[in-house]
Order: structure tokens, then sequence, then C-alpha cells
């Protein structure tokens, strides 16, 4: 099982000692954000799962514990760094401040095991064409030394999106293709891995790769696991990314993103955290006697013959 720590929030930003104390207590419940009484859990032991995702705007909370991570489980790291200021990104460090922690992170974990997320590239007056092309240059040349590749995608104009940002302006193909080309050679200048990930055009002839961000092949060669060759469904429609269990919640994140996805509005996340124990095995209140709870479905990607090399290993 493939763990997934930041699709639904940021926890490793607000929520590092609950994600510790997680691991230490080795198990983790999760409520369907769908049907509120169901819980599901999950055993965090080290048998259990293949590896951890993370996917964070700033790693600061969690360096000085990480090992406590990595001592014991396979681990792959998402880092957002953008464009943008408070204005869209109001809870997020400045760029110089999170480029400054990706090479903190970077040496902890080595950068075979991080993503770059240049994500997502929206237009506004204030962040034209040009604005991303000077800002990406620029934070390419820093970032590209210390990381796996680099992953973008244009804004998905979502219902939500267009009623939270009135000031976006729709990307036309010819500055999607633009910008995607001049992405593409700075990539190539600063010998950096660039992708999109999911349905965000065929931007290949400018050596931009569309695999998924997350594919069992990525994450096992940046852990030196041999995964089973799979078919699956990905995450959504158009994805490639291997199936992966949440242990967050919606409506948590105090980021306060502007083209945020997993808050219906920035005000409710704060609203929230009055709920958050530390102590609760769930990342947002505690369980309830009406709560079904469910034992997680578990199984392991990992090749049979490397799962029998690993125990023997162990033993």
């Amino acid at each position: 099982m493939i763990l997934n720590t930041g699709a639904r929030t940021d926890t490793v930003q607000y929520f590092t000692p609950w994600l510790l104390k997680r691991f230490e207590e080795g198990y983790v419940l999760a409520r369907n954000p769908l049907f509120p009484n169901k819980v599901t859990r999950y055993e965090l032991s080290p048998d259990k799962i293949d590896l951890i995702m993370f996917c964070s705007k700033n790693y600061k909370p969690i360096l000085k514990d990480l090992h406590k991570i990595m001592d014991n489980y396979p681990v792959y790291f998402h880092y957002t760094i953008t464009a943008y200021g408070k204005d869209i990104e109001p809870g997020v460090p400045d760029i110089k401040t999170s480029i400054e922690t990706l090479k903190e992170l970077s040496s902890l974990a080595g950068r075979k095991r991080i993503s770059w997320r240049y994500d997502p590239v929206l237009l506004t007056k204030k962040y034209s064409i040009q604005k991303h092309k000077e800002i990406f240059a620029t934070m390419a040349e820093l970032i590209a030394p210390y990381i796996d590749r680099c992953i973008f995608n244009f804004v998905e104009l979502y219902k939500k999106l267009q009623s939270n940002m009135p000031e976006l302006i729709v990307f036309s193909d010819n500055e999607k293709e633009e910008l995607a080309r001049y992405m593409g050679q700075v990539a190539k200048k600063n010998r950096m891995t660039i992708q999109t990930c999911g349905k965000n055009g065929d931007y290949t002839k400018y050596g931009i790769g569309s695999s998924g961000c997350a594919t069992l092949k990525i994450l096992g060669q940046a852990n030196g696991l041999d995964f089973k060759d799979l078919k699956h469904k990905g995450l959504r429609e158009g994805c490639h990314c291997i199936e992966s269990r949440d242990i967050g919640a919606y409506d948590t994140c105090m980021n306060g993103c502007k083209y945020c996805y997993a808050n219906k509005n920035p005000q409710k996340a704060f609203d929230n955290y009055k709920y958050h124990n530390p102590n609760s095995p769930l990342l947002l209140g505690e369980l309830k006697e009406t709560d079904i709870v469910i034992q997680g479905n578990q199984k392991s990607f990992l090749k049979k013959e490397f799962l029998a090399k690993q125990i023997t290993l162990d033993i």
C-alpha cells in the first residue's frame, strides 16, 4: 500500500506532531469524506506500508524528526514551490525560504526522492507569461541540483476556482505552447527532467514527459524497490499515478491558496483547526460511537520475490 499524507491537506506544515504520533502508535484512522460515519483504519507497521508519499509547501516543521520515518519506510516527496506570493498563497513561505528548505530536505532524503511541483500554472495580469518565464528560469537554476524532476500542470478551470479567482485569465492554446516550449528549454539547459501529469496536453516535442507524477516506476527507482507491473485506473480521469490511501482531511489546510480544490473556503480550515487533537487517531475530531470502523485494504504492490528478499534480510 502507498500511504499518502498530503493530497487532502498540507499535513507536514500544520499537523507534523499528529503525524509523528500516528507512526509512534502504529496506526491511523481516516474519515470517509463522502460518508462521514465510515472510518478506515490503516496499520502503519513497515510490513504493511510499501512507501510513504508526502506532498507539502513547507517541509520545515518535520525536518528534524524526518529520520524517525525514513529509518523505517521508503519515502517520496512532492515539494510545491510556485511563482506566487501572499496574494495567492497567503500561508506559504516565500520562494527564497522554500528553496532553502528544499535544499535541507534534499540533503536528508537525497535528490532522487524529491519532485519539485511548479503547479498549478495560472495566468493573471500580475502573473503573466513573461513573469512565469523569468521566475521559472531563476528557480530551475537554483533547484535542479537538488531534485529528481520538475512537474507542472496548467490550472484546471473548475467552477469554484472561477468564483474564487475572478482575476484569472484563461490560457489560450498558443500561450500554453509558448510557455511549455520555454520551460522545456530551461529544463534542458539545467539538465532537469520535466513532465506534466494528467490531462494537460502533449508537449513531448519540447522534451516534456507526460507520465504520471507518482507512478510505481518513479517511486520504485527512487527507493530501489521492485514493484509489480500493475494495470490501474489512476487517481482520476487521465491520471497515470498509482492508487494511494490518503490519511488527511479536506477543509483543514490553512495555506489559504486561492486555487485550492481541497477547501470549500479558506476560513473553514481555520474553523476546523479547533477540532484537531494531536493525540487523536483522526486528523480532525475524535471517534464517535456511531462511527463504523473498517480495516483498510493494505495489499502490497511489491513483487513477491522482492518481499521474500526483504523478509530474509530482516531476519
